[in-house]
C-alpha cells in the first residue's frame, strides 16, 4: 500500500511540492532490521496462503476475510491496512483495471480476471509490505503478459538497489523496460520508506525517472518498491470511495511490491517468498 506526493508538470520536469519541511531519512539499527525481517516475512506468508483461494467464484470481501483471520489469529499480527486513514478493510485487493487500493466488496473473481492483493503486516510495531498479481484461470495474453513485465520491473528496480545507487536510477530502470514493451508507468503513487511508520515521508520512491538523480542510498535503508503498469494510456481517476483508483481508459493495469532493505554490499528482500528462492539466492 502507498501514498502519493503531490507532482505537477513543468515541461519535463517533474516537482513534488511538500508544504512541511521532510523528515530525516531513517537509518534502521540492527535491532529494528531483525523485527522487520519478521514483519517482511509474515507479510509475504500471507500472500503464500491466500493463493490457493484465489479462484473464480470467490467474492474479493471473503479473501479479505481469510487473510484477516490469518493475520490476527495464526500469526498473532495487525493487518496494518484496516482504518489506516479509514480504509474500511484488512487488505487492498485491485481486480483488472484497479490500478490499487480496491476495497474488497462482494464481487466474486471470474476466470480471466487479474487481481493485486496488496498486505502490509505489523509485528512488534515494524510493518512488513508487499503484494502480488494473481491470475484467475485461464486469463488472455495481454493480462500474462502485463502481469510479467510488471514483475519484471520490479525485479530490475530491486536489483538496482545497493549503497550509492540514487533513487532516479530504480525509476529510470523500471521506467525504461515498461516503456519499451509499449506500457505506461503510473506516476502518482510511489514507493515509500517503511519501519515503524508505515509510510516515512522522507523516502519516496518513484518508478519513473532520470537515473542519477534524487537521494543516494545507504545501507540501513528500508523502503518498499511498487511499480503501477497500465496496458494503456498512465492516466487514472481516483472512484468516489476515496480510495478506488482505476485507469480513465478502463485499460488493465498490474502491480507487484516489496519492502528491502539496503545492506552494506547490496540489497535484502524483506517480504520475499519462497516461489522466488530461485531468482534471488
Amino acid at each position: 500500500m502507498r501514498i502519493s506526493p503531490k507532482v505537477y508538470t513543468i515541461g519535463q520536469t517533474w516537482l513534488a511540492i511538500r508544504m512541511v519541511k521532510l523528515p530525516k531519512i531513517h537509518i534502521k539499527s540492527s535491532e529494528e532490521i531483525a523485527k522487520m525481517r519478521v514483519a517482511g516475512r509474515l507479510a509475504a506468508e500471507v500472500l503464500e496462503m491466500i493463493e490457493p483461494y484465489v479462484k473464480p467464484g470467490i467474492s474479493t470481501l471473503e479473501l479479505n476475510d481469510i487473510c484477516h483471520n490469518y493475520i490476527v489469529n495464526h500469526q498473532n499480527a495487525i493487518p496494518a491496512c484496516l482504518n489506516y486513514r479509514g480504509f474500511p478493510k484488512s487488505i487492498c485487493t485491485s481486480v483488472n483495471h484497479v490500478v490499487c487500493h480496491g476495497i474488497p466488496n462482494e464481487r466474486q473473481l471470474k476466470i480471466g480476471d487479474v487481481i493485486n492483493i496488496d498486505v502490509t503486516v505489523i509485528k512488534d510495531d515494524y510493518h512488513g509490505d508487499t503484494s502480488k498479481m494473481f491470475l484467475v484461470g485461464e486469463c488472455s495474453i495481454m493480462a500474462r503478459r502485463l502481469t510479467r513485465i510488471t514483475q519484471e520491473c520490479l525485479y530490475l528496480g530491486i536489483q538496482a538497489v545497493k549503497p550509492g545507487t540514487k533513487l532516479g536510477d530504480i525509476g529510470a530502470i523500471i521506467q525504461k523496460h515498461a516503456e519499451a514493451h509499449h506500457y505506461s508507468v503510473v506516476r502518482e503513487y510511489c514507493g515509500h520508506g517503511i519501519g515503524r511508520v508505515f509510510h516515512e515521508d522522507a523516502l519516496q520512491v518513484l518508478h519513473y525517472g532520470t537515473a542519477g538523480t534524487g537521494i543516494e542510498l545507504v545501507a540501513g535503508m528500508t523502503f518498499t518498491i511498487e511499480p503501477m503498469i497500465n496496458a494503456g494510456k498512465r492516466f487514472i481517476r481516483l472512484l468516489p470511495d476515496g480510495w478506488t483508483v482505476v485507469t480513465k481508459d478502463h485499460s488493465l493495469s498490474a502491480q507487484w511490491e516489496h519492502t528491502v532493505l539496503v545492506t552494506e554490499t547490496g540489497v535484502e528482500i524483506l517480504t520475499k517468498r519462497k516461489e522466488e528462492q530461485p531468482f534471488f539466492s
